[in-house]
């Protein structure tokens, strides 16, 4: 195996254990976690680092592994239907950031944002069809409520701590160094 897929997969595996760890900081107030999204900023740095096919796996297999080691998100149709939403992040993030050659923080921005609207479009699709075959119904107010009011708080801390520890990866040289 290449020395560049075996730092990528080592990172990787250590995306996936950062995001079955960082939601038991928020788990005490389950409100507080899904309003967080803490298992959302490991999948986009997955991306980001690793590029997009990894940051999909890691993005699909990670709510299902969390959700079949402690229920939680559960299994139908949380978790089912994040993993589609997640692998969506890992996908678009790592796509759009390999692009150019100079990385500014404008451009993780767009990346970012790209990622989170692709993202929680396709969890809508997931969350209407998987409900549709259960005979329940997802309405439009249900989806700008659970994608948009109820994320700001986790939007809003992606949108500050990815660009901020992604900026000091790229001071460091780090960045570079996971890419080789």
């Amino acid at each position: 195996m290449p020395k560049t897929n075996t730092k990528k997969l080592s990172l990787s595996a250590m995306f996936i254990a950062l995001g079955i760890v960082l939601p038991f900081f928020t788990a005490q107030m389950e409100s507080f976690g899904s309003a967080l999204l803490p298992m959302h900023i490991p999948v986009l740095f997955c991306g980001l680092l690793c590029g997009s096919g990894f940051g999909a796996v890691v993005g699909f297999i990670l709510p299902l592994l969390r959700s079949f080691l402690f229920s939680m998100p559960p299994l139908f149709p949380n978790a089912v239907c994040m993993a589609f939403e997640l692998a969506t992040y890992g996908l678009i993030t790592g796509l759009l950031y390999s692009r150019p050659t100079k990385k500014s923080i404008r451009y993780l921005y767009v990346c970012l944002i790209c990622a989170m609207i692709s993202g929680r479009i396709v969890w809508g699709i997931a969350e209407t069809l998987w409900l549709g075959f259960s005979g329940s119904t997802f309405t439009l107010k249900m989806f700008i409520a659970g994608s948009l009011f109820n994320a700001i708080p986790g939007i809003i801390l992606q949108l500050v701590l990815i660009p901020g520890i992604m900026g000091i990866l790229q001071h460091t040289k780090t960045q570079k160094e996971v890419k080789k």
